[in-house]
């Protein structure tokens, strides 16, 4: 392999893995075990005492899983990444290895709904505080942080608003605090790395644009290795007093022989060993599958939804376009600030005629599917106000900022023809 840094297009192919070394297989294998031998009772007193990382049970590491997680930090830029079940439980894992009952962190407001209820709602009867704060005004998040914050929360590029994040900003703010940001970039991967701004972790839903087939839910946490985590002192006490769990270690000083991996290795030998949401070897090879084309496959869906929003501007009865490409002004500079190569494959549209406007489009969508996930090679729509928000009252909708003729959009690879399209047919049986 080259010595010289290789670019992420080219790790998205090659990180982490070369070929297996007993059999040569290129492709890498699925390591369907629950367990492996230990080369002697030494070998598995060093594995049990972090003297060296290796493999001793697939709910905490797998030869699969473990070049999955070597791909994505290398594609992050990253000292190491853990592996999980979903991406729900990288979103929990990040903020536990951290805030434990008392304490709190500050969040952005614009979140995915699921976030945003185990943030309001689990957490908080975990003992977890979550302060929800509005990015737009960075200053924000220091106004709302105490003795007890452990981390800020964000989103690249959440949707509906698809308004990015201000990384840089907020991560400062959160050093001079010891706060790291935490940054789930679940709808831009290659288009923008957190870490090149400041945040400390990476979260990701792997089911979405890392895997890019619709088969799979997995999730990631990525730990930078550029946050002080011993600097940070008593700000940090999960990480800088001694884990009765784990035989009294100081993970600020047991990571040491290991590199910069304090919070990870916490990660993985405590929350993911004690709550047990691993992800499957087979899991795992399926996301391998999908992050070794996600450099291709971003370039097209950035494509074709700057395309489709082109289309939708012009067009009789959508009285909105939400999409980076349409924003002015902060939201517009964030954007080109923080994204690289395109504004990623989300639209969202708002149609006259409210709620039954956007029964009739989703109803006579043909090419485009009626789900709930974003991210995959098809495309995909939903109309939140008929299905993920039926149940919340008018101001509650309001307040989410999503309209009752609101539709999202998750566009594909297909042709930009076949995409228009559909739209086209739709939107007619949608307004008459």
């Amino acid at each position: 392999m080259s010595a010289t840094p290789l670019r992420p297009e080219t790790l998205a192919v090659h990180a982490g893995w070369r070929a297996d070394p007993s059999t040569g297989s290129v492709a890498v294998p699925i390591h369907q075990t629950t367990s492996y031998q230990f080369r002697d009772t030494e070998h598995a007193s060093a594995l049990f005492a972090l003297q060296e990382l290796g493999n001793v049970y697939t709910r905490i590491m797998n030869p699969t899983t473990d070049v999955l997680e070597k791909r994505i930090a290398a594609l992050e830029g990253g000292a190491a990444a853990l592996a999980v079940a979903s991406g729900q439980a990288a979103s929990a894992y990040s903020v536990q290895n951290l805030a434990r009952a008392g304490d709190n962190i500050v969040s952005s407001t614009d979140l995915y709904g699921g976030t945003w209820n185990l943030f309001a709602n689990t957490l908080r009867d975990q003992g977890i505080e979550v302060r929800f704060v509005d990015p737009a005004d960075p200053e924000s998040f220091r106004r709302a942080t105490d003795d007890r914050t452990r981390a800020y929360y964000a989103e690249t590029l959440p949707n509906p608003k698809l308004q990015v994040f201000p990384i840089a900003e907020v991560a400062a703010i959160g050093r001079a605090f010891g706060v790291p940001l935490i940054m789930d970039n679940t709808a831009a991967p290659l288009l923008c790395r957190p870490f090149d701004h400041g945040a400390a972790i990476i979260v990701y839903s792997a089911t979405k644009y890392l895997g890019g087939h619709g088969t799979s839910i997995g999730g990631l946490i990525v730990d930078g290795g550029n946050f002080d985590w011993e600097a940070a002192g008593e700000r940090q006490p999960l990480l800088n007093t001694p884990d009765k769990s784990y035989h009294g270690a100081v993970w600020s000083e047991a990571a040491k022989p290991l590199g910069p991996i304090a919070y990870i290795l916490r990660a993985r030998v405590v929350a993911l060993r004690d709550l047990g949401a691993a992800m499957s070897p087979f899991n795992a090879f399926q996301i391998i599958q999908g992050v070794e084309t996600v450099a291709l496959r971003i370039e097209r869906h950035c494509a074709n939804a700057q395309a489709v929003t082109d289309y939708l501007a012009d067009r009789k009865g959508v009285t909105r376009v939400i999409h980076p490409s349409q924003q002015t002004g902060t939201a517009r500079t964030r954007a080109d600030t923080y994204l690289k190569g395109g504004y990623g494959g989300l639209v969202g549209f708002e149609l006259e005629g409210g709620v039954e406007a956007g029964r009739r489009f989703i109803d006579a969508l043909q090419l485009f599917y009626h789900v709930a996930n974003i991210g995959d090679a098809r495309s995909l729509a939903i109309h939140p106000a008929s299905t993920t928000h039926s149940q919340l009252t008018p101001e509650e909708q309001a307040a989410t900022g999503v309209s009752p003729g609101y539709v999202r959009l998750s566009v594909g690879i297909e042709h930009i023809d076949d995409i228009i399209a559909d739209l086209e047919q739709a939107l007619a049986a949608a307004l008459g």
